[in-house]
């Protein structure tokens, strides 16, 4: 199995989504479905996933002087844990 849990996304509007402790935002392999990424949470965390949403975040054009270039394309994974699931990643 590849690695498909990158890394966990620690911004404002993450900390807010997963305040409550039922949700988690991770980046995640971009050639990964629901299916996968629910499969490899359950087994690297040992946490019962109820739901997955998914969101292919698109690369952002970033100019430093004259260079142009770009930001990376991901896969965003908003986990929501079954009740009395609790994962901390902060």
């Amino acid at each position: 199995m590849k690695d498909i849990i990158k890394a966990p996304i620690v911004t404002e509007k993450t900390a807010k989504i997963s305040a409550d402790g039922k949700k988690v935002v991770l980046k995640v392999d971009k050639n990964t479905n629901k299916v996968q990424i629910k499969q490899a949470v359950e087994k690297a965390f040992d946490v019962k996933v109820d739901k997955v949403n998914t969101i292919n975040v698109r690369p952002k054009k970033k100019r430093i002087g004259r260079y142009e270039g770009a930001t990376k394309a991901y896969k965003k994974a908003i986990i929501t844990l079954a009740e009395g699931s609790k994962l901390d990643l902060s």
